[in-house]
């Protein structure tokens, strides 16, 4: 089979990666990365017609679109028109992350937990019901913000402040709409689902770790680092994901004529009562949840997708397991996320740490071939191992062999597990 991965950052790489043990993988544009694994094509992930350019010109059987932005644009509407096989929702379906306002509606008329909030196009209807609000609060831009639209704050002051610089234009048009909702307690879940709108496929769950510094301290970020296995995803806690929170919410898409297909992310706050709550909705495979669920598995995952997008008969397991225990490390630029510093020279060793893998997430080559940042996110040093405290250890390994001017990155990553592991 050949694969088009559309996309050019960690997660693409990952997907390459993945996809390249049973197929033949091009990327488009790709990135510096994925060219050790595959064949990057330019061009555009959100222009349609080069897209389908590059199918027509490769021959490509399957087309699996990485990021959000060109499947809530309508790629994979225009994918379908033109007959070709596309795992990922259409634009109406990728409102579920597209669209927070949306998502919280759907997940009200599905029955689906989720905390109390309230959606608001105008600040001064938002202070009214944030001055009133129990503290702490989290506000969010409604639309696409990259990952960092979502504010944790502990005071009415700093929520009011946020919602003001959201509705001031911090992240563009994805503020036009402001949700204000109440904080959920407990511990975050990452739980990926293959599906055709209607069977379910769990991909090994993950834990992500948004904070920009160690102890989970800092601003939000698109996400410093994550593991699998995670041992808060017990067999109970996975059927109530799917019975409470996966299915209704398929079931009422396609109620509504917007059956989704592809890869339904949901991020999980998972309380003391062991039940699970949607902090969002993702309408592709994470990032970078991709980076250590896609190493987690030996399944072939290209079958999976092309049966899902073409239509055929599947008769998918109801969990992949994770055969190994993976921790990715993300390293990031200087100045990230507010403002990341770009062009630095990356210096990587000749031969990298024994059972590690190095994902590339912002990257380019100069003319020169110089190996340069150029993005928030530059790499995702990912370690192999028997149990979570392993795999941690060589994604740090990794990390600190690793060095570019400016080069940030957390070393506490699966702290959680390996406390617990230590514990038990």
């Amino acid at each position: 089979m050949k694969i088009l991965v559309v996309g050019g950052g960690g997660r693409e790489h990952a997907l390459a990666y993945a996809f390249a043990k049973t197929s033949t993988v091009y990327c488009l544009p790709g990135n510096p990365g994925s060219a050790t694994v595959a064949t990057n094509l330019p061009g555009s992930p959100s222009n349609a017609s080069i897209v389908i350019d590059a199918v027509r010109a490769h021959h490509i059987d399957l087309v699996v679109v990485g990021p959000e932005a060109p499947l809530a644009a309508g790629l994979a509407d225009a994918l379908n028109a033109a007959d070709i096989r596309v795992f990922g929702p259409s634009a109406r379906a990728a409102r579920i992350e597209s669209s927070k306002a949306y998502a919280k509606d759907l997940m009200r008329r599905a029955g689906v937990p989720t905390a109390t909030s309230r959606t608001f196009t105008g600040l001064a209807d938002a202070r009214v019901y944030i001055e009133t609000h129990a503290e702490p609060l989290v506000v969010k831009a409604s639309g696409l913000a990259a990952g960092k639209g979502a504010i944790v704050c502990e005071t009415r002051a700093a929520a009011l402040a946020a919602a003001s610089e959201m509705f001031g234009g911090r992240f563009g048009d994805a503020g036009s709409e402001v949700i204000v909702e109440a904080f959920l307690e407990g511990e975050e879940l990452s739980v990926l689902a293959i599906t055709d709108g209607e069977r379910v496929m769990l991909l090994p769950p993950a834990q992500d770790h948004k904070r920009l510094g160690e102890g989970d301290r800092g601003p939000n970020t698109g996400g410093m680092g994550a593991y699998t296995p995670v041992s808060i995803a017990t067999p109970y806690l996975l059927d109530a994901v799917v019975t409470k929170v996966i299915d209704p919410v398929l079931r009422q898409m396609m109620t509504e004529g917007d059956r989704f297909r592809g890869v339904l992310y949901a991020g999980l706050m998972c309380g003391a009562d062991g039940e699970p709550a949607v902090v969002e909705f993702n309408c592709r495979f994470g990032d970078p949840e991709a980076q250590v669920v896609l190493p987690a598995v030996r399944a072939d995952l290209a079958e999976h997708c092309w049966r899902v997008a073409a239509g055929e008969p599947w008769s998918p397991r109801e969990r992949l397991p994770a055969e190994r225990a993976v921790v990715t490390t993300v390293i990031a630029a200087g100045g990230y996320p507010e403002a990341p510093h770009q062009g630095a020279v990356i210096r990587i060793p000749d031969h990298l740490p024994e059972a590690t893998l190095l994902f590339h997430a912002g990257t380019s080559r100069d003319a020169g071939g110089t190996l340069r940042a150029a993005g928030g996110r530059v790499l995702c040093a990912t370690g192999l191992g028997d149990t979570v405290a392993e795999a941690a250890m060589r994604s740090r390994q990794l990390a600190a062999a690793v060095s570019f001017e400016g080069a940030q990155y957390r070393r506490d990553i699966a702290w959680r597990e390996v406390a617990r592991a230590g514990a038990s």
